[in-house]
């Protein structure tokens, strides 16, 4: 026992030098790489479940939909006859919270109508092959210098097993999602239950689905609303890089009411969404988007903890935008926690640098290395905003994906739901297209851009 004991410290302490090491970090070696797909996942996961049996095994994900589904009836649960294991609310905080984050805790203890059902875990991540061999294939050439990503051509996970806060934010970065072309809504709920709809539609190609193919390209993004009249004529288009030390972000915005393209700089990092009510920030979306260099990224480990996780009921076309809200929150039966292992980041802001979010906490799912949670701090150290990113594996094209999400404000009750697509035409999402680099040019804006 005494060496049992021994044993664990001496890895433990193995594993906080690591985290803790500074400098560059050099690309996986030989018998690293020999883990993906044997006792670490192909993208870098532990394979093996927990001792206690409550997060299983991974045993290759969700790569079939459930028997006679078709893509008009959008993502149907293939969990639906499961029951919660139990039920996290004030009554029993106490006893649970160590595997919850402060966030989920602020929540429970303002809002007496949310909790948490917590249902039985299942390792739904997959991806195509192709995407897993990329991994490998990159995985053995990625590194960092400083901000810098070097040896790093997408698609695939750069970092499998992340060993600093950048390298686990780069894997979210750059994770694959196939390309996706889409038209969801989203909701600024005040704290009286009212709300509003903002629609959405976005062409997002990462470099790989691009022609000419784009390998410095994160993606590039072309965006447009179709609901308020007040937001309708209003287009963006955003080209993002891999490396943002090597090439900016480049924005563009067209206002039918001026009808002109003009540069947009402030699309990036704590600027204001447009129809968002100040509750998302550019680099909101998605969990964490845009240029790092704002913030001193610290890996603090790996954790077990309850996490939004297959939120297929969020996504049912019958379930109306109206049935969904409730005062503070989505109605807490809608959704679906399981515990899950995840990579815990801090970002605190640099000395010198403003952002209305000094500090920040990403909860990034290990088996998809997507941010799933996050908290975001004001400037005097309070939890102000906390966010929540379900994920869902799209069963019929190989990507986890995060809808819908929601940004809660500590300070005044409004939330904000985005990537809705219950009202909206079924299949909502399209994968894996293949975009065309002159349609994600000004001239393009130019030509979409009337009312």
């Amino acid at each position: 026992m005494q060496a049992s004991k021994i044993a664990r410290a001496t890895a433990l302490g193995a594993l906080t030098l690591a985290l803790c090491t500074p400098g560059a970090y050099a690309e996986m070696d030989a018998t690293q790489l020999a883990r993906l797909g044997a006792d670490l996942t192909p993208n870098g996961a532990e394979t093996a479940g927990n001792k206690e049996g409550t997060i299983p095994t991974w045993t290759g994900g969700l790569t079939k939909p459930p028997a006679g589904w078709k893509p008009e009836q959008g993502y149907v649960d293939p969990f639906k006859e499961e029951k919660p294991l139990l039920r996290i609310d004030a009554k029993n905080l106490e006893e649970h919270k160590d595997k919850l984050s402060p966030g989920l805790q602020a929540l429970i203890k303002k809002y007496p109508t949310f909790y948490l059902n917590v249902y039985p875990s299942h390792r739904t991540f997959a991806q195509p092959k192709e995407i897993y061999d990329a991994t490998k294939k990159v995985a053995a050439t990625a590194k960092l210098n400083g901000l810098s990503i070097e040896g790093y051509v997408g698609p695939g996970t750069p970092f499998p097993v992340p060993k600093s806060g950048l390298e686990a934010m780069y894997n979210h970065t750059t994770r694959y999602f196939g390309s996706l072309k889409t038209c969801r809504d989203w909701l600024p709920v005040r704290g009286n239950g009212e709300y509003y709809r903002v629609g959405f539609c976005e062409d997002n190609v990462q470099g790989q689905n691009m022609d000419p193919r784009q390998d410095g390209a994160i993606f590039s993004f072309f965006g447009f609303y179709d609901a308020p009249d007040t937001l309708v004529g209003t287009i963006y288009l955003v080209h993002d890089p891999v490396d943002f030390t090597k090439a900016g972000r480049q924005a563009w915005i067209y206002n039918a009411g001026q009808r002109r393209v003009r540069r947009a700089p402030d699309l990036a990092y704590d600027n204001i969404d447009d129809g968002t009510e100040g509750m998302r920030t550019t680099d909101d979306y998605w969990g964490f988007q845009g240029a790092m260099d704002r913030y001193e990224f610290k890996l603090v480990g790996k954790k077990e903890m309850y996490v939004p996780y297959n939120a297929y009921r969020q996504q049912d076309p019958a379930l109306k935008y109206k049935d969904m809200v409730d005062k503070g929150h989505i109605k807490s039966e809608l959704q679906r926690f399981e515990l899950h292992r995840v990579w815990v980041v801090e970002g605190t802001l640099k000395s010198g640098i403003s952002h209305v979010l000094p500090k920040r906490t990403y909860y990034i799912d290990e088996d998809s290395q997507t941010i799933v949670l996050a908290d975001g701090y004001d400037g005097r150290g309070n939890l102000w905003r906390v966010y929540t990113y379900p994920l869902v594996q799209a069963y019929d094209a190989g990507v986890m994906f995060q809808a819908p999400f929601v940004t809660h404000d500590l300070s005044n009750g409004n939330y904000m739901v985005t990537a809705l697509t219950n009202e909206r035409k079924q299949p909502a999402y399209s994968w894996g297209y293949k975009g065309k680099l002159a349609d994600f040019q000004v001239d393009a804006i130019r030509r979409r851009g009337t009312r």
